[in-house]
């Protein structure tokens, strides 16, 4: 008898990453001559400083090539709480930091080890695609709280306080936010913040953008005193070092999630590559000086990027305010059998050749993201294509 291949439930409640799944479809169509813009890969397009790159290297010639404590090594967590309390004033202790495969892991082992089945959590729209499907895959219960548009896609305390029901385990913050570029103010955020407390759950913000502001300095709402207690950092090395293939995250969470995190991690991934650790140590002691100057150069892009979209008839664009990422509304174009962003964006991909992600990926049907972490010819063409696109429709 053939044997049957039947998959686990658990997994039908997850999808493909949309901004991976249009990647892969833009990467397959170059194999086969096609010029294709990509706008769709949230990669800063910069090298790896090589002060970092530097230290990779000599790890491999040192040998530091074995096993590593699977929480990372004591010397990174030192380092990452020293960076973290440098930048935002924090006061995190090794024991309350874990290291993980990229800062996407750092999230999935929090969701696995904090929400149970019946657990709500809060999320904003526009949300990163991951929160969603790492929640139902642990059972959890998404609830979706509405951003302002007009007002670039920020919430308020106001906004969020209808959602939280005595089921409600976790609120997720994520600002700078992927995919829109909104960013809280530091007094909305300490609204929010207190708001959970007083409501009795957690705060896990996402700082994997945390650096990258146009108009503000950068903050952790870590940093208030007491706040270790309730809320839950999620890290990310990739954008801020432009170290997304040497895949270092990190949490730092209370040490009963560290410990339970800690458990589920030893039978998943284990350690972090033992040469991206000596690397990421590298990233958080040496200079910082490659930080501002990507910024910078993010700020002409941003800028660009918004003017060109402007000048399209009917398209609208909230300025981010943070991260590279442009989130317009397109439904200007909704018309000749385009009727979501989703139908638009596969469109444009296949008539002019411009790879982006829709809208549907996010939470909203009327807006793509284009990443403008490319440089400035890309951001040329492709909007050259974007905007013809549009206008012959």
């Amino acid at each position: 008898m053939q044997a049957t291949l039947e998959l686990a439930d658990r997994i039908s409640l997850i999808s493909e990453s949309s901004t991976m799944k249009v990647a892969a479809e833009a990467d397959r169509m170059r194999r086969e001559k096609i010029d294709v813009v990509d706008f769709s890969a949230g990669e800063p397009d910069f090298p790896t400083p090589d002060n970092i790159k530097k230290a990779g290297i000599a790890a491999i010639e040192g040998n530091f090539t074995k096993y590593t404590p699977v929480g990372g090594t004591v010397d990174l967590k030192e380092a990452i709480c020293a960076r973290h309390r440098e930048d935002y004033g924090t006061s995190y202790t090794p024991a309350e930091c874990l290291v993980t495969v990229g800062g996407k892991h750092a999230i999935f082992n929090i969701m696995q080890a904090l929400i149970q089945p019946g657990d709500e959590v809060v999320i904003p729209v526009p949300y990163w695609v991951t929160y969603k499907d790492v929640v139902n895959y642990a059972g959890g219960t998404c609830v979706f709280a509405e951003s302002d548009e007009a007002n670039g896609f920020t919430y308020t305390a106001d906004d969020i306080a209808p959602k939280i029901t005595n089921k409600t385990k976790l609120l997720i913050i994520n600002s700078p936010c992927n995919p829109s570029g909104a960013v809280l103010s530091r007094e909305e955020f300490e609204k929010i913040y207190h708001l959970a407390v007083k409501r009795g759950i957690q705060l896990m913000t996402d700082e994997c953008y945390c650096r990258f502001l146009y108009d503000s300095e950068p903050f952790s709402i870590a940093s208030l005193p007491g706040a270790k207690e309730h809320v839950l950092v999620a890290g990310s090395l990739s954008k801020t070092y432009a170290m997304t293939g040497w895949r270092v995250g990190f949490a730092l969470v209370p040490k009963p999630l560290i410990s339970a995190m800690l458990k589920l991690q030893s039978h998943t991934t284990s350690n972090p590559t033992s040469i991206a650790q000596k690397a990421a140590i590298e990233a958080m002691r040496g200079p910082q000086d490659s930080i501002p100057l990507m910024l910078a150069e993010y700020r002409r892009r941003r800028d660009y990027v918004v003017q060109r979209l402007r000048a399209i008839p009917g398209v609208k664009i909230a300025e981010p305010r943070g991260a590279f990422y442009a989130y317009p509304n397109i439904s200007v174009a909704f018309r000749n059998g385009i009727t979501s962003a989703l139908q638009f964006a596969e469109k444009l991909l296949a008539e002019a050749h411009v790879a982006l992600v829709p809208g549907e990926a996010f939470g909203t049907t009327e807006h793509v993201r284009i990443s403008y972490a490319t440089s400035m010819k890309e951001l040329e063409r492709g909007l050259d294509r974007i905007e013809r696109f549009i206008r012959e429709r």
